[in-house]
C-alpha cells in the first residue's frame, strides 16, 4: 500500500479541507492522476496519485485534515480491471451522432439526450425543449429539477402554471426549507481578514470620477490590432494597473505597509487584482506592474483569472501585493467603499461605466463616466496623499498618452 499524504503548501498553513473526491473508493487510478481537491485558507489545490492502483479513501468530503496526515492509500499490487480504460474510450462512438443528419435515423435507446435551449448553459430534455419553443418560455425563469441542472417537462409546465413565480432552485413554491452548510476554510479566512481590516486600520474612503472617453476610443481604434499582435484582448485593467503603478511611485505611502513601529516602503508595484470565484474572493498578484507593458499585464490578468476560475491558484500567486484593485463594475456596482486588503494600506475600487451629462466648456455633454473610490489607512496615508493619488490616477486615465512616460509629451518636449 502507498500512503497519500496531505502535502505542505505553506509555512503558516497547518490544516486543509477536503472539498471533493475526484476518484471514488475502489476506483482504479493511474499514476499522477488527480484523485481529490483540497482547500486551504488561501487557495484550492489538487492531490495526485503517486502510483497506479486501486484507491482506498480515508476521509470524507468536508473533513478538516492536518498537513502530513494520510488522506488515502493506493494498492499498487492490485490488478488493473479489464473495464478501467472504458470511460476514456467511451466518447469515440458518439462522434457520428453529433450531426443533425444522422441522429434522427439512429435507433438510439437514449431519447433523453440533453438539448441546449437558448443559453448554451441551459439544458433541457427534448420534450421540455419543444414546449419552451412552442410557448416561448424564457428558460432562465424555469426551475430545473433534472440531474446536472437539466430542465424537465414538468419544470416547464410548472412555470407555465405559475407565471411570474419562481421558487429557489430544486424547491417547490412556498417552501420553508432551511439548509445548513459548513463554512469553508477559504470563507473563514476571508471573514477573519475583513474583520481584522475594519478593526485594526483607521480606514477612510475618498471618491472621484473619471471620464472614460479617451480610453474607450483607444480600445475601439486598436483592439483588433492589439489582439492580432499580442493574442490577448485590450481590456480596462491594463490602463488602471499602469496608472496606479505610476501614481504609486509618486505617492509612496499609498504603496507602503505598517510593520510594528516601522513603515515598509516598496520601490515596486505588486498589484493585487480581486477576483470573484464560486468559493469566495481571491486576490492574486501581478508582480512589478511598473516594469510590464500593457500586453504583459493583460496576459497576466487572463492567466490569473483562469487559474482562479479553475481553482488552480497557488500560494505564490496570492502572496505579497503592495496595492489592490477591485472592479465591482462588472457586477453593476455604481459606487462602493472597498475594504483594505491587509497588510496593504490602500485599495482602488472601479465601478460601472455609465453615460452621464457633464458640463464641458460651458456645454452639457454626455460622457461615459466611472466613479472611483480609494479606501486608505489614515494611520499612514494623509488625506492630501490619498486625494492627490486618486486625482493623479484620474489624470492618467483621462489622458492615456501620459501612461507612456508619466508626463505630458508636449511639456516634456518644452522641458516645462
Amino acid at each position: 500500500m502507498t500512503d497519500i499524504k496531505i502535502p505542505t503548501i505553506g509555512e503558516s498553513i497547518t490544516e486543509v479541507t477536503l472539498l471533493k473526491w475526484v476518484k471514488k473508493e475502489g476506483d482504479w487510478v493511474e499514476r499522477d492522476e488527480v484523485i481529490a481537491e483540497l482547500e486551504s485558507e488561501k487557495a484550492t489545490f489538487e492531490v495526485n496519485a503517486e502510483k497506479a492502483g486501486i484507491l482506498k479513501t480515508l476521509a470524507a468530503e468536508g473533513d478538516t485534515l492536518n498537513i502530513g496526515s494520510v488522506v488515502a492509500r493506493i494498492d499498487e499490487t492490485a490488478t488493473k480491471p479489464a473495464g478501467a480504460p472504458a470511460p476514456a474510450e467511451a466518447p469515440k462512438p458518439e462522434k457520428p451522432q453529433a450531426s443533425a443528419a444522422t441522429q434522427p435515423q439512429t435507433p438510439n435507446p437514449k431519447p433523453q439526450t440533453e438539448v441546449k435551449v437558448a443559453d448554451p448553459e441551459i439544458k433541457a430534455t427534448p420534450v421540455a425543449s419543444a414546449i419552451i419553443a412552442d410557448k416561448n418560455v424564457n428558460p432562465s425563469e424555469i426551475t430545473a429539477s433534472g440531474a446536472g441542472g437539466k430542465i424537465m417537462k414538468q419544470d416547464v409546465l410548472e412555470a407555465l402554471a405559475h407565471p411570474g413565480k419562481k421558487a429557489f432552485a430544486g424547491n417547490e413554491l412556498f417552501t420553508r426549507n432551511v439548509r445548513q452548510e459548513k463554512i469553508s476554510s477559504l470563507r473563514k479566512t476571508i471573514a477573519r481578514r475583513l474583520v481584522e481590516a475594519k478593526n485594526t486600520t483607521a480606514m477612510l474612503t475618498t471618491f472621484n470620477e473619471v471620464d472614460m472617453t479617451k480610453i474607450m476610443e483607444v480600445r475601439k481604434l486598436y483592439k483588433d490590432k492589439f489582439k492580432e499582435t499580442h493574442g490577448v484582448n485590450l481590456g480596462f485593467m491594463s490602463f488602471f494597473a499602469k496608472a496606479c503603478a505610476i501614481a504609486l511611485a509618486e505617492w509612496p505611502s499609498v504603496n507602503a505597509y505598517i510593520d510594528g513601529d516601522q513603515i515598509l516602503y516598496h520601490d515596486y508595484a505588486d498589484i493585487s487584482i480581486a477576483v470573484s470565484t464560486p468559493r469566495g474572493l481571491t486576490v492574486p498578484v501581478i508582480r512589478n506592474v511598473e516594469s510590464l507593458g500593457m500586453a504583459d499585464i493583460e496576459k497576466k490578468v487572463v492567466e490569473l483569472a483562469g487559474k482562479a476560475r479553475d481553482s488552480k491558484l497557488t500560494a505564490e500567486d496570492l502572496q505579497g501585493g503592495t496595492f489592490t484593485i477591485t472592479n465591482g463594475g462588472v457586477f453593476g456596482s455604481l459606487m462602493s467603499t472597498p475594504i483594505i486588503n491587509i497588510p496593504q494600506s490602500a485599495i482602488l475600487g472601479m465601478h460601472k461605466i455609465q453615460d452621464r451629462p457633464m458640463a464641458i466648456n460651458g456645454q452639457v455633454v454626455i460622457r461615459p463616466m466611472m466613479y472611483l473610490a480609494v479606501s486608505y489607512d489614515h494611520r499612514i496615508i494623509d488625506g492630501k496623499e490619498s486625494v492627490s493619488f486618486l486625482v493623479r490616477v484620474k489624470e492618467l486615465l483621462e489622458n492615456p498618452e501620459l501612461l507612456l512616460i508619466g508626463k505630458d509629451p508636449v511639456k516634456t518636449l518644452l522641458e516645462l
